[in-house]
């Protein structure tokens, strides 16, 4: 799991803070998946690979739990396609 990400149980999202910025994922935990409604990064980040390093730290989060992810944001699905490591855990 990426000590980098950390779940805001209260905001429903995993966060990850750079230069005092935040590229986060909202989600929902629902029976054994992890839904992945919006992956965000601030304007600062963009571009920075802070969004994909955010989405690999979700993704060993959910593998941690047993979790397949299913996810609602074009970002998510599309990063999950590209990263065949974390295919299995697509839903």
């Amino acid at each position: 799991m990426s000590s980098d990400v950390r779940d805001n149980g209260d905001r429903h999202r995993f966060e990850l803070e750079r230069n005092g910025q935040i590229a986060f994922a909202t989600y929902e935990r629902r029976g054994s998946d992890l839904v992945i409604r919006h992956v965000e990064a601030a304007v600062p980040l963009r571009g920075t690979g802070a969004a994909s390093e955010l989405m690999r730290g979700v993704a060993e989060i959910a593998r941690s739990e047993g979790r397949k992810i299913t996810p609602l944001c074009g970002y998510a699905w599309a990063w999950i396609r590209r990263h065949k490591e974390y295919s299995d855990l697509l839903n």
